[in-house]
């Protein structure tokens, strides 16, 4: 009887064992199909009717050039861009990280003429978090102040909460970039804290960065008040 009632208890702890296995399997195939369905298309497209966020092409580098040559532009940003070998370098870095899935890299696309304005990307994406960056950043300078990024950055929130419905976007930038820090306040984003020697900059330069983030709690008023002027939002995948 003591050895009958061992061969039934094995079995149990078997039959419990195979359950669990099967039951992790259906969770790890539910959330699979889960993240699949989520992820972000490397076709996106933002538009305003101000701007137009495409994908970034490797062509793009001819315009990006006629744009870099301003060597001010670049003073706080991790890539010297009016540098031949550098802009070429960064634009393949940000095609290979679209192909790995860790960075949607855009052209940014003045509507009204059709031309080129710079570039920005949604990055540091954490499909199980609902948290995205917006950042690789940058504008010609006649581009600068003339509304380009403040409807880019528009485009790019609207995408993360009206559309993902996701928790959180995150913007960082140099500690020392007064202007971009500003910018971001006038964007409701809410500053949170500096890393401290966090980014090699160009010059052997060790950078500070700031980061600010948006919530999606928060989106509803700033999207009603600060942006209340933009009235048209599409996207396409």
């Amino acid at each position: 009887m003591e050895a009958l009632n061992k061969i039934k208890s094995e079995n149990l702890k078997v039959n419990i064992a195979n359950k669990t296995t099967l039951l992790n399997s259906f969770y790890f195939s539910l959330l699979t199909f889960y993240f699949a369905y989520m992820i972000i298309s490397q076709n996106l497209k933002l538009e305003t009717d101000k701007v137009i966020l495409r994908p970034l092409q490797h062509s793009d580098i001819v315009s990006f050039a006629r744009l870099a040559n301003d060597a001010s532009v670049w003073r706080y940003f991790t890539f010297l861009l009016n540098k031949a070998a550098e802009l070429q370098r960064w634009v393949e870095t940000a095609i290979k990280e679209r192909d790995e899935g860790k960075r949607i890299p855009f052209t940014i696309i003045e509507k009204a003429t059709g031309e080129i304005c710079g570039s920005t990307s949604l990055g540091s994406i954490s499909y199980y978090d609902k948290r995205i960056e917006i950042g690789w950043s940058w504008l010609a300078k006649h581009y600068q102040g003339t509304g380009i990024n403040f409807h880019a950055k528009f485009s790019m929130l609207s995408y993360a909460f009206d559309v993902l419905a996701w928790e959180r976007v995150e913007i960082k930038t140099d500690n020392l970039n007064e202007r971009a820090k500003q910018g971001l306040r006038k964007i409701g984003a809410k500053e949170e804290g500096v890393l401290r020697s966090h980014m090699q900059m160009p010059l052997d330069r060790r950078r500070d960065s700031v980061f600010f983030s948006i919530l999606k709690e928060e989106w509803p008023k700033i999207k009603n008040s600060i942006f209340k002027e933009i009235t048209s939002f599409q996207y396409s995948e």
